[in-house]
């Protein structure tokens, strides 16, 4: 009986793998080597292996062969053997016993005690209110709401139920005891992974049409950061900075704070208008050009491709800063993505700045400038005053991610997904808002942009939605004497929950214009 288990390769008596000896377990039945792999052979060693823990073939308690056992067996160095055991070992999937050998194994029992919380009468002691005066701002106040509404519209974002995030937190953990990890953690280092610089900017190359080393690269904890640390350096008080007419508030907030006169330009169907910049451009001088071309916000369109060259060309020409927010860039679906000015600034003009792993958890999200060597200096020097630490650790982990290969696999999987979704919220727009409404299906991103035909009172509709257990954020209504208009995200609705959404929308939207 043994030895036809061993012929089909297939256990299926647990007690018997327990009883059996390590090199009775017929492996090379469920571990097959691809040696023109783009995968490490010990990555793909390891990776079988968990598969086989987590299919039953290996159950707890089985003992492993040794190293050198397995290296013959399946032809492969003991060196690579060591690091698969390694690898396995710092995923939580095996221990080491001395003199015994290598053991699959469970999870840790056990949970420490729970710190005690102080009772509220023990906190009232501390100061409400300072005994000095400071400087106050409102324009930073929180522009974010929040609600209890079961369906809530935001301005489009990635679902966190498709994200991996048992598979991306093992990746994390196995780092985290990984012996050759262990010393990152020692000290600080704002200057990011080496290791993750090198990949990100092969990934940028290869994806964004860059030509960059990872002498380029700053690494940071959003865009949102980027931007500001661009600003800090950047711009000066009374410095003029362009934005689209309609443009992201988070970063005409920072713009404002950094003491910047933001001037606006109309966009169109084509993206923002040059002619406009130009315009301005001969009247006084103009430090900054913020923009997001690939898919501005909040509008969704694209910049034509002979409006980049004319930007790139009257940036040259001027002397202004064109701080390019590659926005959405990971998201596209009918065509390839028009490639971002940076791939084609040939005179240093671009300041290039984004996120990475967009599609992931928002903890293994980061942030990313890309700029010439001598701006990089200046950078590095603000990023590590207030971010000295940095997350290496996660850097390492997003490294590997992109060295495996998993994050093409992940958006290439994702980005199916959300099509889908942007194709079936297109539908339910027609269905229910068809005589209300204009749209164009974006070719990209995770939103809609909806201009209505006949104005309403955007904030009285949002209200009225609310009452009605749908939660419309202000920061997606877009109102003015020209304009009535919202940025409805699709990206983190399913199928069900974009049907009642736009349902309660539409109903909304009759009652309140009766």
């Amino acid at each position: 009986m043994a030895q036809k288990y061993y012929i089909a390769g297939l256990f299926k008596c647990a007690s018997f793998y327990i009883m059996a000896s390590p090199v009775s377990i017929p492996y090379k039945s469920f571990i097959q080597i691809d040696r023109i792999s783009e995968s490490a052979i010990y990555m793909q060693v390891a990776a079988q292996l968990i598969n086989a823990v987590q299919r039953g073939y290996l159950p707890l308690g089985t003992k492993l062969p040794g190293t050198r056992a397995l290296g013959i067996l399946l032809q492969l160095h003991r060196n690579t053997v060591v690091a698969a055991y390694e690898e396995l070992h710092a995923q939580g999937w095996v221990a080491s016993k001395p003199n015994k050998g290598t053991f699959v194994i469970g999870q840790p029992a056990g949970r420490p005690s729970k710190i005690p919380v102080l009772p509220e009468q023990a906190l009232l002691q501390y100061p409400k209110t300072t005994g000095f005066l400071f400087r106050q701002s409102n324009l930073l106040d929180n522009p974010f709401e929040h609600s209890d509404c079961d369906y809530v519209f935001n301005d489009g974002v990635p679902d966190i139920r498709l994200t991996q995030i048992d598979q991306h937190s093992r990746w994390y953990s196995a780092n985290l005891k990984r012996k050759s990890n262990r010393k990152i953690l020692g000290h600080y280092n704002h200057d990011g992974s080496e290791f993750f610089k090198k990949h990100l900017s092969n990934y940028l190359n290869l994806s964004r049409g860059l030509h960059i080393s990872k002498n380029n690269l700053l690494i940071t904890r959003s865009t949102e950061m980027s931007i500001y640390i661009a600003s800090e350096i950047l711009l000066s008080a009374g410095d003029v900075v362009l934005v689209g007419s309609l443009s992201y508030f988070a970063s005409n907030m920072i713009f404002q704070k950094s003491g910047a006169r933001i001037l606006t330009i109309p966009i169109d169907e084509e993206g923002i208008d040059v002619d406009s910049v130009a315009r301005i451009c001969r009247e006084q001088p103009v430090r900054m050009l913020y923009l997001t071309p690939h898919h501005h916000y909040p509008t969704t369109v694209t910049l034509s491709a002979q409006r980049r060259l004319a930007l790139l060309a009257l940036a040259k020409k001027h002397g202004f800063i064109i701080l390019e927010d590659d926005y959405d860039y990971d998201f596209h679906y009918d065509k390839s993505p028009v490639l971002p000015l940076a791939s084609a600034d040939t005179n240093g003009m671009v300041v290039y700045v984004g996120s990475f792993g967009k599609s992931l958890a928002p903890g293994f999200r980061t942030g990313f400038i890309v700029a010439p060597e001598n701006l990089m200096v200046e950078m590095r020097k603000h990023l590590g005053i207030i971010d000295r630490q940095g997350d290496i650790l996660m850097e390492q982990v997003l490294g590997e991610m992109i060295a495996e290969g998993e994050i093409h696999r992940y958006l290439k999987k994702s980005i199916k997904i959300y099509q889908e979704r942007r194709d079936h919220y297109t539908r339910l727009l027609i269905h229910h808002l068809a005589n209300r409404v204009t749209f164009q299906k974006p070719s990209g991103g995770l939103a809609v942009w909806l201009e209505w035909e006949q104005p309403l009172n955007l904030i009285g509709l949002s209200k009225a939605c609310a009452r009605n257990n749908l939660f419309i954020p202000k920061t997606l209504l877009y109102q003015n004497k020209d304009i009535t208009a919202m940025r409805l995200g699709f990206g983190n609705l399913n199928f069900a929950e974009m049907e009642a959404s736009i349902a309660i929308l539409a109903q909304t939207v009759k009652d309140f214009t009766q």
